[in-house]
């Protein structure tokens, strides 16, 4: 099962005995069988009908739809989420309970801080001339991870402070691992003002709607998280879930421009957004789809887990490193 990429100006999708085709104007371009793919990122200006919508859909594939130039996030369609109410209801027993929140979102902290430290040291090997910076990163952010498992009474803004600072400290370190030429200097968004922060935005935007799709499948409602707040239109859970997550995005950015599979020129600038070119796309989804599959692998065992530890109303909920 794979994650599908649509992302050609005037391409419609068509489905027909099992098979998703794409057609140009010029006439039919290729197909695939559904059967083979788990989502589908449709991008820009591609047609697809309303059955086109509920054949995969009811196949149990989601499709996200970004805008054109911009990657932003547009709509998601999913299918029939699993049936068992008790998983909600678990879910919200679980939010009410302050000692298990606080359980969770301590675990999730400390397995997201312990990977970007994680990072930080395996970048040192590579980079011999930040070792400095890398390094004294590196040990700032365990000290962090140290301060908040020895401290016995914590609370979850508590816990958000320490997040706050792990970032500050992480981001510091980690532009220093990218030349000068794109201008990365901190952590932005809405919108990016660089290639890294442009490419952070967009692969972080297609991880949260894998993990939203996981939600739906496991029977959980990923507005109601444990971590992040309840917030209007908000995911809260599925930003929980993606949180330990994104050092292995952050790692993968820095390995696309390391590797020279982007660079500066791959991007334009429109206004204070800095914008992926069609090429640098193509080229983004390419190199993606193999983490994208493998972290989509471990987001659905935690889901899996999270739904079975909500029913029995478990206060240790695990959260994978």
């Amino acid at each position: 099962m794979a994650t599908l990429y649509v992302d050609r100006k005037n391409l419609e999708l068509r489905v027909g005995n099992g098979v998703l085709s794409f057609y140009e104007p010029a006439g039919r371009k290729g197909s695939v069988p559904i059967s083979h793919i788990d989502r589908v990122v449709v991008h820009g200006n591609v047609k697809l009908s309303a059955s086109v919508i509920s054949t995969l859909t009811g196949a149990g594939v989601g499709i996200l739809f970004l805008s054109g130039r911009h990657n932003n996030y547009i709509a998601t369609c999913v299918g029939l989420p699993h049936n068992d109410i008790q998983r909600k209801l678990g879910q919200l027993d679980a939010f009410r309970n302050q000692a298990t929140r606080i359980d969770w979102s301590r675990k999730l902290v400390v397995a997201k801080i312990s990977a970007q430290a994680k990072l930080l040291r395996k970048a040192m090997e590579i980079r011999s001339d930040k070792r400095k910076h890398l390094f004294n990163g590196a040990n700032q952010l365990i000290k962090i991870v140290d301060r908040i498992n020895s401290t016995n009474t914590i609370s979850l803004d508590s816990l958000r402070g320490f997040e706050g600072s792990a970032a500050r400290i992480y981001f510091s370190a980690y532009r220093t691992l990218f030349a000068s030429s794109l201008e990365f200097t901190e952590r932005n968004r809405r919108p990016p003002k660089d290639p890294v922060n442009a490419c952070l935005s967009f692969a972080y935007t297609i991880l949260h709607f894998e993990a939203v799709i996981r939600c739906h499948t496991a029977g959980l409602d990923p507005l109601l998280g444990l971590y992040h707040e309840p917030a209007y239109g908000r995911e809260s859970l599925a930003s929980d879930i993606i949180e330990p997550l994104r050092p292995h995005i952050d790692e993968w950015v820095w390995n696309l421009f390391r590797s020279r599979v982007l660079n500066a020129k791959s991007f334009t600038k429109d206004g204070q957004a800095v914008l992926m070119s069609k090429t640098a796309r193509h080229q983004f989804y390419d190199n993606f789809r193999p983490l994208n599959n493998s972290l989509s692998r471990l987001m659905r065992l935690q889901t899996q887990s999270i739904a079975k530890g909500f029913v029995v109303n478990e206060t240790q909920i695990s959260v994978y490193h």
